[in-house]
């Protein structure tokens, strides 16, 4: 039989001091962590803003803070390059992007999610397994595709092959499993066909997700810069990135201030389609989470 401990043989207590620092320790350390990962990801982001309000006698290098601020800089920015022509641009090829991969990506993660049909499980898995070629690998075919459909040298042609994307598929497949499959149930007892229920119960449930997709979208074809540099030749048809492409080798040059103030130019579309939809985006991100 064993005996039982005694007295001495008990675990010392810690100190009420001990156990409070212990607590206070956890959330300074997670909150440094936060600190730290916020100024790396918006440390140059605020850099490019001050660099490109610099005035034109300021050394971009002294100091933090610009001592003449000016948005002369922007102005100037606009008048070295059609600016508004390359936003122009972009935003055709972005609408197009989100309104493609919302129609066919929400019909291809339906599909993939609810429909039983023969087959679904191999579609599935040669799309996941398209995820892991980068696009460089099939950037070559994609050209001689768009090459030999005409659309060289047009919009149409930077469109197309983004128009529908397998992640964005993936996204809504998530989303769709996540409604239960009660709602369904209750809404074909109603009379409801396919594709009432598809726009009228699955939809309406599936808005964070194509928050997602939207935002997603946007940032790929407003982002996109090499395979806008393959397929167009003339200026009058590039997009933005092309665009500060051509101001970073005009003769203004070298001037790092109208850089940074293209460079914010084509930011600020991004960040405000963001926080004009980041409720939905992060409602989205957990809807995604629940059922894969």
């Amino acid at each position: 039989m064993s005996t039982p401990p005694s007295p001495g043989d008990e675990p010392p207590r810690r100190s009420g001091a001990a156990v409070r620092r212990r607590r206070w320790l956890g959330p300074a350390a997670r909150y440094a962590t936060l600190l730290l990962m916020l100024v790396v990801m918006l440390g140059p982001i605020v850099w490019q803003f001050l660099t490109s309000i610099r005035g034109r006698t300021e050394n971009v290098y002294d100091g933090v803070l610009p001592s003449q601020p000016t948005l002369d800089n922007y102005v100037r920015v606009a008048e070295s390059f059609p600016l508004l022509q390359y936003v122009g641009n972009t935003l055709t090829v972005a609408v197009l992007a989100i309104t493609s991969n919302l129609l066919f990506a929400a019909m291809g993660g339906y599909a993939l999610s609810r429909a039983a049909w023969k087959g679904r499980r191999a579609v599935f898995t040669v799309l996941v397994a398209t995820l892991m070629f980068p696009f460089e690998s099939v950037m070559i075919s994609m050209f001689l595709t768009v090459r030999e459909m005409g659309l060289v040298d047009t919009l149409i042609g930077v469109w197309l092959p983004g128009a529908v994307s397998v992640l964005n598929i993936m996204i809504m497949r998530a989303a769709f499993l996540a409604v239960p499959k009660e709602v369904e149930e209750a809404a074909v007892l109603d009379g409801a066909g396919e594709w009432t229920r598809f726009t009228r119960v699955f939809l309406p449930a599936a808005k964070g997700a194509l928050a997602v997709v939207c935002i997603t979208s946007f940032m790929g074809a407003w982002d996109d810069f090499l395979w806008p540099l393959l397929v167009l030749t003339n200026s009058d048809h590039y997009t933005l990135q092309l665009g500060l492409k051509t101001l970073a080798g005009a003769t203004t040059v070298n001037d790092q201030r109208l850089i940074a103030a293209g460079a914010m130019a084509a930011l600020l579309p991004m960040m405000l389609l963001f926080f004009a939809l980041q409720r939905f985006f992060f409602k989205g991100v957990g809807e995604g989470a629940v059922k894969t």
